[in-house]
């Protein structure tokens, strides 16, 4: 902690699997009003299945927590828990131990609902503290048990933008595709924390964001798991439908009926998505209708809420050493696609901002 800035790590014990907890008045509870004197926070998760959403979309709904929570559940809605995901049969899981996927977490649903909300990271708040922050977790137990989260908070007055480059990310020939900017074969991340070092930044952050040529693209940040992203992605991006659309068939018995009677489950659970979503942020009907018909079409804009850029915390253990870029055990800044790129590559902006 410096003059400057101040940051806290808190743990969090999520309750039920889907858990909206209320970081900023955790933070008061624990802490008093250490962050009162900073206008801005910067709030960071370890995970890939919790995270946080905009400011500004949290505006929208008022900060209601009922309101976020009915929002994430349309989500689930389409990747519903228990789906056949690739992610979740162990026994394709080669990289893990017998004993690993012993334990390991069927969570491949919890994944996807993280990219298509477009949950983040990292964000970055005005400081308000009566305002509720919330750390939307949508894999808090697993088998009875309360996952272990921990986020770091940091307040800042100042960002100073220090830098800006371009990366060059090859990619495949494949209209589907994902690329891990963590792939230490690219030299992304050397390359960034190279910067860093370079420019003496000890604590702020990395903004990545695709150039606004570069369309059919988007940026997550999750874990790279070659079956999670190969295929239970690519499928969504085929139609993201599908999962809901299996949970449909599922639901009927009768060999010969499946066709029809999916479809009309399916049909249904839609018409209750939308006026969900419609409830939630106090959207026009007609946008919303438009918004589902450019999802179930047969067309490129299959992307959800995918984002077009994300940010990675940077920070120093200590002050008087560079700052390098934090990230949990298995989270991954993600490339993905939907339609083939010019020249086969992909270019991403590069802003590298010091907090003060």
């Amino acid at each position: 902690m410096s003059s400057s800035t101040a940051e806290i790590t808190l743990e969090l014990n999520p309750e039920t699997r889907l858990a909206v907890i209320d970081v900023s008045k955790r933070l008061f509870t624990q802490y008093g009003d250490i962050l009162a004197p900073f206008r801005k926070l910067l709030y960071c998760s370890y995970h890939t299945t919790a995270g946080y959403l905009e400011q500004s979309l949290c505006a929208r709904m008022n900060h209601r927590r009922e309101s976020v929570e009915a929002l994430v559940q349309s989500a689930q809605k389409l990747f519903p828990e228990g789906a056949p995901y690739r992610h979740d049969q162990m026994e394709l899981r080669t990289e893990l131990s017998e004993e690993q996927k012993r334990v390991e977490p069927l969570n491949a649903d919890s994944h996807l609902a993280f990219i298509s909300l477009g949950l983040e990271n990292c964000v970055t708040y005005d400081n308000r503290p009566d305002t509720p922050v919330y750390f939307i977790d949508l894999d808090g137990v697993y088998r009875g048990t309360r996952r272990r989260r921990h986020t770091t908070v940091v307040g800042f007055n100042k960002a100073e933008r220090v830098v800006e480059d371009k990366l060059h990310i090859p990619v495949s020939n494949h209209a589907i595709d994902s690329v891990n900017l963590n792939d230490p074969r690219l030299g992304i991340i050397e390359q960034l924390n190279e910067m860093l070092a370079r420019y003496e930044v000890h604590k702020g952050k990395i903004v990545l964001s695709l150039e606004p040529g570069e369309q059919h693209a988007g940026l997550t940040v999750n874990e790279y798991e070659t079956l999670l992203m190969q295929h239970d992605l690519a499928e969504v991006l085929r139609n993201p439908l599908r999962f809901m659309a299996q949970k449909a068939a599922n639901m009927v018995r009768d060999p010969k009926a499946i066709r029809s009677k999916a479809k009309n489950y399916m049909k249904y659970d839609l018409v209750q998505l939308v006026n969900e979503v419609i409830d939630t942020l106090g959207l026009n009907e007609s946008l919303v209708e438009r918004i589902i018909d450019r999802i179930a079409a047969a067309s490129a804009s299959r992307r959800l809420r995918m984002k077009r850029s994300v940010t990675m915390l940077v920070n120093s253990s200590d002050d008087g050493a560079p700052g390098s870029i934090v990230h949990g055990t298995y989270q991954s800044p993600i490339l993905v696609q939907w339609q083939k790129a010019e020249g086969q590559a992909r270019h991403v902006n590069v802003r590298v901002v010091r907090f003060e």
